[in-house]
């Protein structure tokens, strides 16, 4: 199987670039089974598009920054929503985190950190400023924090983002 990873215009990334991971061979897959938008979705070109984004070091080795859907655009800067819940995990006072984007005005979108508390009976924006501050670049930080018992989890407890954007973000 072959791999690249590539920007939007199929150009191959340098290493440490934030760019999608594709694949190509004779053992992958043809397309979604009864699923021909899905299949023209993530076939083109030739490639497999994941929507998965990675970084690729020099040697080769690939991180998964986040998935392509869930970046968010704020003032043309991205925002990568897996680093943003990483730095709400840290918080003492929440137990889960998850970051969607939320159309704005202004900036395109911004983020929206919805968590769910360790003992605590809230926490507010306000309240987790200093923490962000020494922890995330300000163009990151959520605009709003909601607060939530727990997040909605599929039957394999991957969290619901699509549920979130609806609830939170519409």
């Amino acid at each position: 199987i072959q791999t690249r990873v590539v920007d939007d215009a199929m150009n191959d990334v340098g290493p440490g670039e934030v760019g999608e991971i594709v694949y190509r061979g004779p053992t992958m897959m043809q397309g979604y089974w009864n699923k021909p938008e899905a299949t023209a979705e993530a076939f083109f070109g030739g490639w497999f598009h994941s929507g998965d984004l990675v970084k690729q070091d020099e040697e080769g080795f690939v991180w998964v920054v986040d998935r392509k859907k869930d970046m968010i655009i704020s003032g043309g800067e991205n925002i990568y929503c897996a680093e943003v819940e990483n730095v709400l995990f840290g918080h003492p006072s929440i137990r889960e985190a998850a970051v969607v984007g939320r159309p704005d005005g202004k900036w395109g979108e911004v983020p929206v950190g919805v968590v769910a508390l360790d003992g605590a009976d809230d926490l507010t924006i306000d309240e987790l400023e200093p923490y962000l501050n020494e922890n995330l670049a300000r163009y990151k930080h959520p605009k709003d924090i909601v607060v939530v018992e727990e997040l909605p989890r599929n039957a394999s407890g991957k969290v619901l983002k699509h549920t979130l954007r609806k609830d939170f973000a519409g």
